[in-house]
């Protein structure tokens, strides 16, 4: 008898160039296999017309003329069309907006998908604090750290580094909402 060993396989990634950006989307193999697979995904040639949306996520956007002259726009979103056919059963109580874990839009790997409730996806977007930090803001010489409970401003503290402010924001995140919380990234 042979003695076989086991190995876990790392699975594999696909990398699909976007058509009017040098960005590529990462797909994972079942998903990639279903869009090429797919009759309808494969007559409009999905996977060579995906584009980068102005709001950063991968998309395919065609104008078809219809029989009477007029002109229909199709307009399909990857991560969606992958989350729906692949995490439909987390979709509902709340949770019906499709988002990157890791914050990359690009990445519509399975794992890296996850169904979220409007004040998640609120709390998860990216921050327009000029700090960089989320909930952190400079007054003259100090920095503030704010967040945000039931849409009501919580003052936090002041701190002397934009980094202390950041870590009690992400204190108080964990607190407050767990693993949907937002948490900065401090160095």
């Amino acid at each position: 008898m042979l003695n076989q060993k086991l190995e876990k396989q790392t699975p594999v990634v696909y990398k699909v160039k976007l058509k009017n950006a040098d960005d590529t989307v990462l797909l994972d193999s079942p998903t990639y296999e279903w869009i090429i697979a797919d009759p309808y995904l494969s007559k409009i040639d999905f996977i060579h017309n995906l584009r980068k949306h102005s709001s950063g996520c991968a998309v395919f956007q065609k104008t078809w003329r219809k029989a009477d002259g007029d002109y229909k726009t199709e307009t399909i979103y990857l991560h969606k069309l992958i989350a729906e056919k692949f995490l439909g059963e987390q979709k509902g109580n709340g949770k019906s907006l499709v988002g990157a874990k890791n914050g990359d839009k690009l990445d519509c790997r399975v794992e890296n998908l996850i169904y979220r409730s409007r004040a998640v996806a609120s709390r998860q977007r990216k921050t327009s604090s000029k700090t960089g930090f989320t909930g952190v803001y400079q007054e003259h010489n100090r920095y503030r750290a704010v967040i945000s409970v039931h849409g009501k401003p919580v003052h936090l503290g002041m701190f002397d580094t934009a980094e202390e402010a950041a870590m009690a924001y992400n204190k108080m995140s964990k607190e407050m909402y767990g693993e949907d919380g937002k948490l900065n990234k401090v160095k």
